[in-house]
């Protein structure tokens, strides 16, 4: 062991070893002629000039194949040094032959070309996202794993009303988005800044950066546009209460002014209290009608959150279907199917779609059918209601509240069923049938 590791001291480099092995290989040749210069009767003055020369020779040519071994290495080790440095502009002479080390320089600087254009691209790309970043009207932040910042663009400065220089480092317990860092779902939370409150929509997410995790945090100041939401379901809102109540009012006030009329006349007609019972008949019928409107509009604004229990699919269907007297509603049997659900909002939900489905239906003389289907890889339940109706003529009010084409109609039913839907986390649809008459109401809840 001692004397390997004495060897492995004294091992020659590279060079050197190329070196050795040159004068090792010209080593026999020159000593014969050495040996026949000295043995073949010549002059001193010959023996040692012709002896120089040889001895130059043989050292010449030992370091000569040195110098063609190791020079191109050398090239070669610049080069990729220059590439480690990202330093594409050296380029290897000597690649236009067809020998081995050519196409070894050859291969060298297509490789150093390629990572020029890829470090460009790449630059540009970097260029352009850190633009965007900053033109972007929302706050980004990145915090390591240690919560302190690390990235902010411009968003983010003016939300904080600080430059970069004066939020890098901090943790997000300073900044005060120690509640938006942990947030794991998108959300909308009322947060205040240095640069004014607002309300904020969140959204976090992780990505690694140098091999360790890092935290997105992404703030979109939405009070603006929530405010205008707000400003036109007031309008909608005012506008139909507005319409809704003048309808009931003024005929109120008409019969109330003509029964007034009719009471302070000195000579009343003979059916005068028939008069009067029929406006007071009417009074009290808009003034029920007016009740029932309050009534629906309670409901869909007291719409409580879903109690969520386990059910089996198949048999609410049939029974929903079962309550339908109007009509015979045919169920098509889908796989046996459990959910996590409130049964009775999905029960009303139901019922208020094959409710319309079966009112369509008896205009044409047509059939209703109801059926569902899983699909386990997207992890999501859709229902689907057919009618072989008349369609949907116009479907930009469809989800409009106390909006409908029906007489006697509360204009809540879709409205009230959507709603169950979305806090179920799924959605409901309304389209024509394609081929065919009538139309589909369609479903989505996740299983």
């Amino acid at each position: 062991m001692t004397a390997r590791r004495g060897f492995a001291r004294f091992r020659l480099d590279h060079e050197h070893r190329v070196l050795f092995l040159a004068l090792l290989a010209g080593f026999p040749g020159s000593l014969l002629s050495l040996v026949l210069l000295w043995m073949g009767g010549y002059s001193p003055r010959v023996q040692w000039t012709l002896g120089a020369l040889a001895v130059c020779l043989w050292l010449g040519s030992a370091f000569a194949v040195r110098n063609t071994v190791v020079r191109p290495l050398q090239t070669l080790s610049n080069l990729l040094a220059a590439l480690r440095e990202e330093d594409f502009s050296f380029r290897a002479r000597g690649s236009g032959r067809e020998d081995a080390l050519s196409q070894v320089l050859v291969e060298v600087n297509t490789l150093a070309t390629t990572l020029r254009e890829q470090r460009l691209g790449a630059l540009e790309a970097s260029a352009l996202l850190r633009k965007v970043i900053d033109e972007i009207d929302v706050a980004i932040f990145a915090f390591d794993r240690q919560r302190h910042l690390r990235l902010v663009n411009r968003g983010g400065e003016r939300a904080l009303a600080r430059p970069a220089e004066r939020l890098l480092d901090r943790t997000a317990d300073e900044l005060g988005l120690a509640e938006a860092l942990d947030t794991d779902q998108p959300r909308v939370l009322a947060m205040t800044f240095p640069g004014g409150p607002g309300r904020w929509e969140v959204r976090s997410s992780t990505f690694r950066q140098g091999g360790l995790p890092h935290r997105l945090v992404v703030l979109a100041n939405v009070s603006r546009a929530l405010r205008e939401e707000e400003r036109q379901a007031w309008q909608r809102l005012i506008r139909v209460l507005g319409h809704e109540l003048n309808n009931s009012l003024t005929p109120i006030r008409s019969i109330a002014g003509s029964l007034e009329d009719l009471i302070a006349r000195e000579s009343r007609p003979a059916d005068w209290e028939d008069d009067l019972r029929r406006g007071l008949a009417v009074i009290a019928a808009r003034a029920e009608g007016l009740g029932r409107f309050m009534e629906a509009y309670g409901r869909l604004a007291r719409l409580p959150a879903p109690q969520l229990r386990p059910l089996e699919l198949s048999a609410l269907v049939r029974r929903v279907a079962g309550l339908e007297t109007r009509l015979r509603v045919s169920v098509a049997e889908g796989p046996e199917t459990a959910l996590l659900a409130d049964p009775d909002q999905l029960e009303q939900l139901l019922i208020n779609l094959i409710r319309n489905a079966v009112d369509a239906s008896l205009e044409t003389h047509g059939s209703v059918l109801v059926g569902w289907s899983s699909n386990g890889a997207a992890k999501h339940l859709e229902i689907w209601v057919d009618d072989e109706g008349p369609g949907l003529s116009d479907t930009a009010n469809l989800f409009v509240p106390f909006f409908t084409t029906k007489p006697g109609g509360s204009g809540i039913g879709l409205v009230l069923a959507r709603q169950i839907a979305e806090a179920h986390g799924g959605s409901l649809t309304l389209e024509n049938r394609r081929p065919g008459p009538g139309c589909r109401a369609h479903l989505r809840l996740p299983l």
